[in-house]
């Protein structure tokens, strides 16, 4: 057998005859192989094989290499594009100011895309994270009842065990209570071996349960094991780090409410629950194993507290489910408990009640109307600013459009010439696009760097911590796709426009644009001014809405009333404390009640009916407020009827004061010494306050009454100056003597009013920003264009001045055409607006009329921002020397 140094390398022969001519392989191999054979004589083998694969090399030449004229074609193509680009360049510098607006509008409309892009992307990421989340579902409520909240998320104790007990579908329920909902858990929190307490306000009941549905991850501790034994605790990795800084917190005590007597033992730290998480506020959860709150309560089925989750089994329809336990839970265990309590309508109730299902991950944005007590975002304001980016883009891009097509005829004589040189419309096309796809990366490179510089204003205008994904692999190839895909599409009709042009017409000086490229213009001109004049107005409905609800009367007196919480600390102390707020000369009244009439306090529930007729009547249902003597008379309250609390009276610790809604509902002509009751305990009726709206303004205000008893967890003052600062000191420095280890927390009232709303005062600036973006883009179009057609029509206007036109004529004849575009486009959004106002404000049970004022205002700021974006250049014109413009006739 012969040595293999003996023989030509095989690899260098393969690599030969892939890229070798077909017509030349057989006899440049034969003689590589004659010559390689006549080395081996001379010299060895090795340096045979080196001086081969040398030689095989050397015929990598473009007459040998196979294919040579699909290669000549690349490299045409690439010289082709090289052209195309230098020309598009040339034009571009050449062009300044029609190519910095070109660019600069782009630019802006790819900005405001990628800014709203982050913003929906972040919305629609919420409660991703969890494992099995495709399985894991909510229960929600739904009561078709008269004066009960429709829909939500608040069930019995013993609901999560009875759905996991009786249904096979459900593998696993589970469940958490607001530790103020149940009087329990409270907001401060210390270290057993710490004297100073820190205010909490992300603390919750949790089932060890709901623990393994969520899973989430852990730093310390078992999760399966975490909140299985009685007062036990589990804490996010934050809190661990703020209360045991280097330390393992596994073991260690916290106290809550300093009630010793009750402290939680660390079992757990979990990573802090993502910010795109529903429940990304909640960071200390107390263990529900062994707890009950009163005797019986976990068993009960007629106090409805607990959020209930489930996670069901691979394959079960959802809807089908949602029936079954609509059957068994509500028709078995509901009606039961009903007609135990004596409740005359049990079974009418039990047909109008059902249970729903709804995905985890649809919590955040699709729980509109659903009563959960959480924060969470909106699917309507995701779709509405989605659409948003999308007309901002498209106005953009029409800018390009209608200053591509205007100048045509400066490109007319290229395009003549061009085609007379050989040049196919195909190629023209491939050249109008090349440069549109460079205007495109130039917007681009130019709207990143906004992005940049936007992002933290954004952010503080949004209320988010976006980040930009700037060292993500996929960036740059995104990047470059989107911008040739809006290159090609907003040069599109551009190119096919100009690479349509007649060269023997162009080439004779008789090109004419014709009426279809100035009708076009027109059309695309009207858009954008109807979508600029379709957000104007629908800022202004937005910030009118908005001023309405802040400064409406809502039946109670929500300024210079403080809020001082966490106060439940002080114990049996706080009436002291408040009998010292009360010595204070600026401190005019002081109540204490953790019950106040704005979101995200407490609530409470309950069914009532006049007495005697529970067997007659239906339930009436309504909330009960706990409040002492000084409540109506601090919130700025007004008795209509009867009388206010009188703590001189022993007989009021079984009285009520009830609002008119609930006289309204149990039909009460003479309220006044009248009884009514829960089912459970009576109260005489000794006096009827106003109506107050204590719920958001998108609901109508419910029966409510206010009856004496302790809820001592926020206490609130009244107070009579405008030294505001000098009065927080004082009462600062009563809180220092009555909890001198406790931070000293407070708000004001109309302060925590208005973060009610500041979700959708948020994004109404976030529309009011892109309404003054989308104006800007559009001005700069019609600016562009003004100018162009100032241009054009120099010698027109030069001719009309030397005849003796005044100024006034000049102006209105470079005017009125665009004027009369602009008056089209309020015809047209005027009707789009007012329906689509109409239909937000519905969602208001107290809203504002739209009144014919706003379209009013609407218009002139759309006539007077477009007289001004043209006045400049047509102004000039008019006073120009027509002089300079005729030399040449």
């Amino acid at each position: 057998m012969a040595n293999k140094k003996d023989i030509p390398p095989k690899l260098a022969d393969r690599f030969l005859l892939w890229f070798l001519r077909d017509d030349l392989a057989e006899e440049v191999r034969g003689d590589l192989r004659e010559q390689f054979y006549t080395n081996l004589g001379r010299i060895s083998g090795f340096q045979a094989r080196l001086i081969y694969w040398i030689q095989v090399i050397n015929y990598l030449r473009p007459f040998a290499i196979r294919n040579l004229n699909a290669s000549y074609s690349n490299f045409y193509h690439y010289h082709m594009f090289q052209s195309h680009f230098k020309i598009g360049w040339r034009n571009l510098t050449k062009q300044k100011m029609y190519s910095a607006i070109k660019i600069g509008g782009l630019a802006l409309g790819i900005t405001a895309c990628l800014l709203i892009a982050l913003f929906v992307r972040n919305e629609l990421s919420y409660d991703r994270q969890f494992p099995d989340r495709d399985r894991i579902y909510r229960l929600i409520g739904v009561y078709r009842m008269k004066a009960v909240i429709p829909k939500n998320t608040y069930f019995p104790a013993p609901m999560a065990g009875t759905l996991k007990k009786d249904f096979p579908e459900v593998e696993a329920a589970g469940r958490f209570v607001a530790s103020e909902l149940l009087g329990g858990g409270g907001k401060l929190v210390r270290r057993a071996d710490k004297a100073e307490n820190f205010y909490e306000e992300g603390i919750i009941y949790f089932d060890q349960e709901l623990l393994n549905i969520l899973k989430p991850r852990f730093a310390y501790g078992d999760l399966s094991q975490a909140l299985s034994e009685p007062y036990t605790i589990a804490i996010a990795k934050g809190i661990a780090d703020k209360y045991f800084p280097g330390e393992d917190p596994l073991g260690k005590i916290l106290i809550v409410n300093n009630n010793e007597k009750q402290s939680y033992r660390i079992t757990g730290v979990f990573e802090d629950f993502p910010s795109t998480s529903h429940l990304h506020q909640y960071n200390l959860l107390m263990t529900l194993t062994g707890q009950e709150f009163w005797p019986g309560e976990q068993t009960f089925w007629s106090s409805s507290n607990y959020h209930t989750y489930i996670k069901v089994q691979p394959g079960t329809d959802i809807k089908q489910l949602a029936s079954k336990l609509t059957e068994g839970i509500v028709k078995t265990y509901w009606l039961s408990s009903w007609r135990k309590t004596g409740i005359a309508d049990a079974d009418e109730l039990a047909n109008n009640v059902s249970l729903e299902l709804q995905p985890i991950s649809d919590i955040h944005l699709q729980s509109a109307g659903i009563w959960d007590g959480l924060n969470h975002g909106d699917i309507r304001f995701v779709w509405l600013f989605s659409a948003i980016a999308g007309f901002i883009l498209i106005i953009a891009c029409i800018n390009f459009i209608n200053l591509s097509t205007a100048r045509a005829s400066n490109r007319a004589r290229e395009i003549g010439l061009r085609k007379v040189a050989g040049s196919s419309r195909g190629n023209l096309i491939w050249q109008f696009l090349s440069e549109s796809v460079i205007f495109s990366l130039l917007s681009f490179i130019l709207a990143l760097f906004l992005v940049y510089m936007l992002l933290p204003y954004f952010n503080s205008l949004s209320a988010k911590a976006l980040i930009f994904p700037w060292k993500e692999w996929w960036l740059l190839p995104l990047i470059i796709t989107a911008a040739v895909i809006v290159g090609i599409l907003s040069g599109l009709y551009p190119s096919l426009y100009l690479s349509g042009f007649k060269p023997i017409k162009v080439l004779k000086g008789s090109f004419s644009q014709g009426s279809k490229s100035i009708k076009t213009r027109g059309i695309l001109v009207i858009f954008q001014y109807t979508i600029s004049t379709l957000m104007i107005i629908g800022t202004f409905i937005i910030y009118r809405q908005m001023n309405f609800i802040l400064s409406k009367d809502l039946g109670f007196d929500k300024e210079q009333v403080m809020q001082i919480q966490g106060v439940n600390i002080m114990g049996n102390r706080v009436p002291a404390f408040k009998n010292e707020l009360l010595k204070l000369s600026d401190v005019e009244y002081v109540s204490v009640s953790d019950y106040l009439p704005i979101s995200g306090t407490h609530r409470n529930g309950d069914g009532f009916w006049k007495v005697g007729r529970q067997e007659v009547d239906n339930q009436i249902g309504g909330q009960i407020w706990p409040v002492d003597h000084d409540y109506i008379r601090t919130m700025g309250m007004t008795i209509i009827e009867g009388r206010d609390f009188d703590i001189k009276i022993a007989s009021d610790s079984h009285a009520v004061v009830i609002n008119q809604s609930m006289v309204k509902a149990l039909k009460l002509n003479d309220p006044i010494d009248q009884e009514i009751t829960d089912n459970w305990q009576s109260w005489h009726v000794i006096g009827v306050v106003k109506d107050f709206n204590f719920e958001s303004l998108t609901e109508t205000i419910h029966p409510l009454c206010l009856i004496i008893g302790q809820s001592s967890t926020i206490v609130l003052v009244k107070i009579n100056t405008t030294e505001i600062s000098k009065v927080i000191k004082q009462v600062k420095s009563v809180w220092d003597q009555f909890s001198p280890h406790a931070v000293f927390r407070y708000t004001f009232l109309d302060e925590r009013f208005a973060m009610s709303y500041a979700n959708v005062q948020r994004m109404g600036r976030i529309f009011t920003g892109f309404a003054i973006l989308t104006i800007i883009i559009a001005c700069l179009g019609l600016f562009a264009l003004s100018a162009y057609m100032v241009e054009q029509r120099r010698k027109e206007i030069s001719l009309r001045l030397v005849m003796g036109a005044p100024l006034k004529n000049i102006f209105g004849l470079l005017t009125s055409n665009y004027l009369f575009l602009i008056l089209i486009s309020l015809t047209i959004a005027i009707p789009i607006s007012w329906y689509g106002m109409n239909k937000w404000l519905e969602d208001y049970v107290y809203r504002i009329k739209i009144t014919w004022d706003v379209f009013v205002a609407a218009g002139l700021i759309s006539v007077l921002i477009a007289i001004l974006t043209i006045s400049y250049l047509s102004i000039r014109a008019a006073l120009s020397n027509p002089v300079n413009n005729l030399r040449s006739e």
